[in-house]
């Protein structure tokens, strides 16, 4: 893996609790958001057609915090801890992760996107990530407004192709792909 430092499994914003996705989590998981054609339908990971599904994520999600220093985060209201959706960090590399962020429908629209999203930023170059990006289907105009708000900048040279199960099963598209170069070592605000 190339570094020994681990993320917290548990990190706190002004509104906001991100946690270690547990087993236990699954129905809600699958409720709130991960089941849901119309929060999923620019998703890059195919909607969640029954709660096993939410439960292979969950293992996958074990998986990614055992190999690397990060992996998924669901994210809670600090009020009431009411589960609002996920976000975490994807590692192609030690230095290199990629992010994204689900919001059930009844979260939409509260800043909690760019609060999350501002946390795994912060986050990043703590545990050496130098390369942040994410990629985002073209029409989604809400989560690039989110992006952009946060720092990260529109790649126009990248080349990256992805699937949009949601949209068209088995169709390759062009997203936009932006990208947060960050200075590790150091706490990073955007």
């Amino acid at each position: 893996m190339g570094t020994s430092m681990k993320a917290p499994t548990h990190i706190e914003t002004s509104r906001l609790i991100l946690r270690l996705p547990q087993m236990a989590d699954a129905a809600a998981i699958f409720d709130r958001y991960a089941g849901d054609s119309e929060v999923t339908r620019f998703l890059g990971w195919p909607r969640h057609r029954t709660v096993r599904d939410t439960e292979a994520f969950l293992q996958f999600s074990a998986q990614q915090w055992e190999q690397w220093p990060a992996g998924p985060y669901l994210i809670l209201s600090r009020v009431d801890h009411q589960l609002l959706g996920s976000t975490g960090l994807g590692f192609q590399s030690p230095h290199e992760a990629i992010t994204g962020y689900v919001l059930a429908k009844d979260a939409w629209g509260h800043g909690y996107a760019t609060e999350a999203l501002t946390a795994m930023t912060d986050l990043a170059p703590r545990i050496a990530v130098s390369r942040l990006y994410a990629l985002c289907h073209p029409e989604h105009r809400p989560s690039r407004r989110v992006l952009e708000k946060c720092g990260f900048a529109h790649d126009h040279a990248a080349t990256q192709r992805a699937e949009f199960p949601n949209l068209s099963p088995g169709v390759e598209q062009e997203p936009l792909c932006y990208v947060l170069v960050l200075e590790t070592g150091k706490d990073h605000k955007s």
